[in-house]
């Protein structure tokens, strides 16, 4: 593509953003015919397909290597028009953080920028083994990972550790594992995961007892919620223990495996764009993780 068509990429990325051609018109204030016009003169310059018309609608991989393009764009735009303490329109920043992070030391982290107000800030929640994916495909610029791999125009600063425990609350502990944490146990004690994507739980169960199969498990995707639910008795599962060790101290929880943990590596992931905003984020991240973590 010779001649880069803005318009058509900002109808590209309002397509993929709101998941429709309706509520992307809604947006740009333009027709939907006009959206699907735009994104039709950007297809046929690209000479490739950009969208697929499924519900919602999905980026091709050319589709999305424009988004990100579009996206840093228009994040350069932003520091050109503003800087902080200026006047107008805030820029959007997007980034990526698992939800234990969300949880805990991320307020501190972003406090400075949301309580400022010169800045938007879209805070995207997923598990630390695939926030990484958001940041290859340009949805944000910045994302919070377990992931050493480096993707090509962003740098990767190693943040902490983040320490897991298995807990339950004593009651269950003494019902589902009277002795100890062993295969037979969690093949009938019910756990509780965060989703599908989370594989702390089967990766502590299989290094402490060699059990590798299924195990009956509970599924809660609200980190605040999950300690709730732990602490209740609903089922046994892996904490940081940022979230647990108040708990841990006065009794609601215990540990089901005396000196054992989990350890996750995290590391900040960022497109190499420097503005006042992006550089005051990446710092405010990095300084607040390694106050916290280990």
């Amino acid at each position: 593509m010779s001649r880069v068509d803005y318009r058509g990429l900002a109808a590209l990325d309002a397509v993929i953003e709101y998941g429709s051609f309706d509520k992307a018109a809604a947006a740009l204030a333009i027709t939907q015919s006009a959206v699907s016009q735009r994104l039709r003169m950007l297809e046929n310059a690209a000479g490739e397909l950009l969208v697929v018309r499924s519900q919602p609608p999905l980026p091709t991989a050319a589709g999305q290597r424009l988004i990100a393009h579009y996206r840093q764009v228009r994040l350069l735009e932003s520091a050109l028009d503003q800087r902080p303490g200026d006047s107008g329109t805030p820029p959007e920043i997007a980034i990526a953080v698992n939800a234990d992070s969300a949880a805990t030391w991320l307020q501190e982290a972003v406090s400075p920028l949301m309580l400022g107000g010169a800045c938007m800030l879209q805070i995207r929640i997923d598990d630390q083994d695939h926030t990484l994916t958001m940041l290859r495909e340009g949805r944000v610029i910045g994302c919070v990972t377990s992931e050493t791999t480096q993707v090509p125009g962003t740098t990767a600063t190693p943040l902490g550790v983040m320490r897991y425990l298995c807990v339950a609350a004593p009651e269950f502990a003494g019902r589902w594992f009277p002795d100890g944490m062993t295969a037979q146990a969690v093949q009938q004690a019910p756990a509780l995961n965060f989703d599908r994507k989370d594989m702390l739980q089967t990766r502590f169960i299989a290094r402490q007892t060699g059990y590798t199969g299924r195990y009956p498990h509970h599924a809660l995707s609200s980190s605040d919620g999950y300690v709730r639910f732990v602490e209740a008795g609903f089922g046994y599962g892996m904490l940081p223990t940022l979230q647990c060790a108040r708990q841990l101290t006065a009794g609601t929880l215990v540990d089901l495996a005396p000196g054992q943990w989990l350890e996750v590596p995290l590391v900040w992931h960022m497109w190499d764009i420097q503005t006042p905003f992006t550089r005051a984020l990446s710092d405010n991240v990095i300084a607040t993780a390694r106050k916290w973590l280990l």
